[in-house]
């Protein structure tokens, strides 16, 4: 992907990250660990009172588990990648959203018609335009940010409508020669179609689509070049967030840490079982279990779990890695 050559990838990395996380707080929130005591089964073991987070532990503890995911999939999977997609044509949300925009470029429409020329919406659409293409540069390329700001200088913009000196089809072409010199080649043929268009409305419309599409470029183009650094600190980045999230939310793996000890019971029962029935055995001495085994048998507990149960969060946390 061409960048200018003052660009780096290390805070496309961050915008990555915060872009992907806030997308996706509430899909996690939903699936995130148990953490309402209601829905567990009551533990003889602990007498103590259930802990009752805060609907901001809850979020922040959601966010973590959002990176984590996010991370390990980089990391392991080659193929991932991010995808626009979008509602079905003929679904309902697809039929509201088409309405919705087909309204919004309708009205822009006639206030661009009225004489003379409203220019309020439009001003406030480069204001957005201006600071997408400003998300596209890193903080070395000063040059080309204090350009963008100058010409997509806002006030100056409407003071120009004020007097009706507005160049709006000069600003729009602006705009598409900077996203030619940001986009990805695969771009070039949407650049060339922008510049071909002679209507300002439909013209700033294919403008978002372009840019939305940028977006995308951009978030592939940052995965890759992140996907080395986290396949070399994935064992020690997993760790880290993992203890996030039990110190934001303690209560997290409690189903966990009762299918592990009732593994632990069951091989303790065994080899208790073992050394009773062999001659000569000391039975004064502490049985020896492996880890090894304890897991196993866990998951052998899993094959034949009683899913009417709520599932460790653990199984329920590496389904989604």
């Amino acid at each position: 992907m061409p960048l200018n050559d003052d660009q780096n990838s290390d805070s496309d990395s961050s915008r990555l990250s915060e872009s992907t996380a806030s997308s996706s707080d509430s899909e996690y929130s939903r699936q995130s660990f148990n953490s309402d005591s209601s829905s567990k089964p009551s533990s003889p073991a602990s007498a103590s009172p259930p802990k009752i987070i805060t609907f901001d532990e809850l979020m922040a503890a959601a966010r973590n588990l959002t990176d984590l995911t996010l991370a390990h999939e980089i990391a392991v999977n080659a193929n991932f990648c991010i995808k626009q997609e979008d509602f079905p044509q003929n679904s309902f949300a697809g039929t509201v959203k088409q309405i919705v925009h087909k309204a919004f470029w309708d009205h822009l429409e006639s206030e661009l018609n009225e004489d003379p020329p409203e220019y309020e919406h439009a001003i406030k659409l480069f204001e957005e335009i201006k600071e997408i293409l400003l998300s596209f540069l890193t903080p070395g390329a000063n040059r080309i940010q204090n350009q963008i700001c100058e010409v997509l200088d806002t006030d100056l913009i409407r003071q120009q409508a004020e007097h009706n000196a507005v160049d709006i089809h000069g600003l729009a072409n602006y705009i598409i020669n900077t996203m030619g010199k940001l986009c990805a080649p695969i771009r070039d043929n949407d650049i060339k179609q922008l510049k071909a268009t002679d209507n300002i409305v439909e013209l700033l419309r294919q403008i978002f689509r372009v840019l939305d599409l940028m977006k995308v470029d951009m978030a592939n183009y940052t995965i890759q070049n992140l996907r080395p650094y986290l396949q070399r600190n994935l064992v020690d980045y997993e760790r880290t967030k993992f203890q996030e999230i039990l110190e934001e939310t303690p209560s997290a793996l409690d189903l966990t840490t009762e299918w592990i000890k009732e593994s632990i019971e069951d091989e303790l029962s065994s080899v208790s079982d073992e050394s009773s029935s062999s001659p000569g055995a000391d039975s004064s001495s502490k049985p020896i279990i492996s880890p090894t085994l304890v897991l196993n048998n866990g998951y052998l507990k899993l094959l034949q779990w009683d899913y009417h149960k709520t599932i460790p969060e653990y199984y329920c946390f590496n389904s989604r890695l």
